[in-house]
C-alpha cells in the first residue's frame, strides 16, 4: 500500500546505509516499540538472503536497545532463540537485522494442528526458555506472535527481546543497568479494588507488615487518588462454541467495559478521607458539600493534600476490607513490574509482586499451552488487572489464588467463592472433543455429527453480563451443557491427548511462581517422553 511505501521510503531516508545493502519488501510486523520489514540482501556470491530489519521507534532508551542487542548476541542463535545478523545506526534510528523465518499465523493454524504438532511446539518453546532462563533473561512477553513457527519446516523462534530484564544473578550486563532503570518508573494505585457484577468484586493489598512499614515515609511521598472501579461487560464476553477449522473467539470478551473512577476530596482539611461510596454512572459527578466535582476534570492534587496531612504513625484500618482507607493513600506507591501482553501477564504481575522471576514466562508458556490444548485464542482477554486476575480465579479457583497470593505477600479478596475448573474438562467442551469418550488405543467418540450441525460461533450483540455470569457459563461448560464433538476423520490425535499433557499444564499454570515448574524440569516431563533434548 502507499502507506508501507512512504514508511519505506522513510527508513531509506532515517538509515541511509541501508540503501546499498539490502531491498526493503514489504513491512511484514509492527508493534508498540518498533517495525519490522521484509528484506533481501544481495551476498557476495551472488544469491539473495532473506532477512527481517527490526526499526526500534528513536524514543527507545539507548539502554534499552543495547541490553535487547546483547540478549540476542549472547543467548541468540541456538535452541530456538533467535539472533542477530547486524546493526545499524544513524542518529537515533536503529534497524536490528535478524535471519528472516517465514512463519504461520497461530490463529490460522490454531485449529488444525494435530496432537503431535502441539507437543511439538510446546518442546520447542521450553527449549528456548531453558535457554534463556540460564543466561538470567527474563523475556517478559512470551506469546505465539513472538515465538515464530514454520510449520512445514519444522523451525521455530522465539524473538522480540524489548520488554526484557535480568534475574538477580543474570548474565546479561546490560540487563542489570536496565532493571535498575526500571525500578525507578511509577506503577499503578497501591491497593485498588473493583466490582464486577452479579455480587463479585475483588480487591489486592499488601499485608498490614508490609503497610506499616512504609508508612512513616507517608509525610513526603506523593500519594495517589482514592480509586473506586466499577466495571459492566458489555457483548462479546459469553462462552461460545464455533465449527472445528473456524475462527475461535476467546474465552473471556472485553468489549464494551465501561470503567468509571473518581476522586473524593473532603471539605475539611483536618477530616481524614472517608470510604467512598459508588459514583452514579448516570451523572458521573460527586456532589461535595461546597461544590459539584466532574471526575474528567479534577486533579490529584486536593486528595494529595488532604492524604499527605495524616500522621504517619496511625494504623492502617482497611486490611482484608474491600476499600482504601487514607492511611494507605498516604503512602508512597508500589513499584513492580508489570511489562507484558494482556492476557499473558502471571498473578504476581496482575498483584504487582516487587520480585518477578523467569517462572512468570513459564506462566506465559502454560497460557500458550492453554489455547493449543482448548483451540481459543487468546483464552483470557481483560481490560485491566484485577479483571484478569478475576478470570484466572474462574478457571484456577478464588481461595487458590488467595492461597497462593499470600506465598509472595499479597492479600486478594473476593466476595464469591468460585472453584477450580477441571483442565481436561475444560478443554475438551472448548475444543469440540468428546470429553466421556474412553482414551484407549484406537477408539473413537462414541458418536460424531457432522459440522454443518455444529453451532456456528456468531459475532452478534448480546445482552450485557457480568464476570459472575461468565463464571455460571464456565461451570455450564465443564457440567457438560452444549458440548460438541468431532468427526473421528478430524480428531488428529487429540481423542488420545495423555494425563500428562493436563498435568504439565497444571504445572505451568500454578498460581505460586515458587513452585511452578521451570523450563529445565518441563523438558523433562514425561509428557515429552521419547523426545530428544
Amino acid at each position: 500500500t502507499a502507506g508501507i511505501k512512504k514508511d519505506i521510503e522513510k527508513l531509506y531516508e532515517a538509515v541511509p546505509q541501508l540503501i546499498n545493502v539490502f531491498k526493503i519488501k514489504e513491512k511484514i510486523g509492527e508493534g508498540t516499540f518498533s517495525s519490522v520489514y521484509l528484506a533481501t540482501a544481495q551476498l557476495q556470491t551472488g544469491y539473495e538472503e532473506k532477512m527481517a530489519l527490526k526499526h526500534l521507534i528513536p524514543t527507545s532508551h539507548p539502554l534499552r536497545i543495547a541490553a535487547e542487542l546483547q540478549c540476542l548476541t549472547v543467548a541468540g542463535g541456538q535452541d530456538n532463540v533467535m539472533g542477530v545478523k547486524y546493526c545499524f545506526r544513524k542518529n537515533d534510528h536503529v534497524v536490528i537485522v535478524m535471519p528472516y523465518l517465514e512463519h504461520e499465523s497461530f490463529l490460522d493454524i490454531l485449529n488444525s494442528l494435530s496432537f503431535e504438532e502441539v507437543r511439538e511446539y510446546m518442546f520447542n518453546l521450553f527449549k528456548a526458555l531453558r535457554r534463556i532462563h540460564h543466561f538470567g533473561i527474563v523475556h517478559r512477553d512470551v506469546k505465539p506472535s513472538n515465538f515464530l513457527y514454520n510449520r512445514r519446516l519444522k523451525e521455530y523462534a522465539l524473538v522480540d527481546f524489548g520488554l526484557a530484564q535480568g534475574t538477580p544473578d543474570t548474565k546479561i550486563e546490560l540487563l542489570k543497568t536496565a532493571h535498575s532503570e526500571d525500578q525507578q518508573g511509577s506503577c499503578l494505585q497501591n491497593n485498588p479494588t473493583i466490582a464486577l457484577g452479579n455480587g463479585v468484586s475483588v480487591s489486592v493489598t499488601a499485608p498490614r507488615q508490609i503497610a506499616q512499614q512504609s508508612a512513616s515515609k507517608a509525610a513526603d511521598k506523593r500519594s495517589s487518588s482514592l480509586s473506586k472501579i466499577q466495571i459492566n461487560q458489555g457483548r462479546g464476553g459469553r462462552f461460545s462454541d464455533s465449527v472445528h477449522h473456524s475462527v475461535q473467539r476467546s474465552v473471556f470478551g472485553e468489549r464494551n467495559f465501561n470503567v468509571y473512577s473518581s476522586t473524593y476530596q473532603e471539605n475539611s482539611s483536618t477530616k481524614l478521607i472517608k470510604q467512598s461510596k459508588m459514583i452514579d454512572v448516570s451523572s458521573r459527578k460527586l456532589v461535595t458539600k461546597k461544590k459539584i466535582i466532574s471526575t474528567k476534570t479534577v486533579s490529584n492534587g486536593a486528595a494529595r493534600k488532604a492524604a499527605s496531612g495524616c500522621p504517619s504513625n496511625l494504623t492502617c484500618d482497611c486490611y482484608a476490607t474491600d476499600r482504601v482507607c487514607s492511611v494507605c493513600l498516604s503512602r508512597c506507591q508500589q513499584v513492580a513490574p508489570r511489562a507484558g501482553t494482556p492476557g499473558f501477564r502471571a498473578p504476581e504481575v496482575l498483584t504487582k509482586c516487587p520480585t518477578q522471576t523467569t517462572a512468570i514466562d513459564m506462566w506465559s508458556a502454560g497460557i500458550v499451552f492453554l489455547s493449543l490444548l482448548s483451540g481459543r485464542y487468546p483464552f483470557y482477554k481483560a481490560s485491566d488487572d484485577l479483571t484478569a486476575l478475576a478470570q484466572i480465579m474462574t478457571v484456577r479457583g478464588s481461595r487458590e489464588t488467595i492461597q497462593a497470593a499470600k506465598t509472595f505477600g499479597k492479600s486478594v479478596l473476593c466476595t464469591q467463592v468460585v472453584p477450580a475448573q477441571n483442565l481436561r474438562t475444560l478443554c475438551e467442551k472448548l475444543r469440540g472433543t468428546n470429553s466421556s469418550c474412553k482414551r484407549s488405543q484406537g477408539e473413537v467418540p462414541s458418536k460424531s455429527i457432522n459440522d454443518s450441525a455444529l453451532p456456528v460461533a456468531v459475532d452478534k450483540p448480546c445482552a450485557p453480563e457480568t464476570l459472575g455470569k461468565q463464571i455460571q457459563q464456565l461451570r455450564s461448560i465443564q457440567e457438560g451443557d452444549g458440548a460438541l464433538e468431532m468427526k473421528a476423520t478430524d480428531m488428529k490425535g487429540w481423542d488420545q491427548v495423555p494425563d500428562e499433557a493436563y498435568d504439565l499444564l497444571d504445572k505451568l499454570l500454578d498460581l505460586n511462581p515458587a513452585t511452578r515448574i521451570t523450563a529445565k524440569e518441563a523438558l523433562l516431563h514425561p509428557f515429552f517422553k521419547g523426545m530428544r533434548l
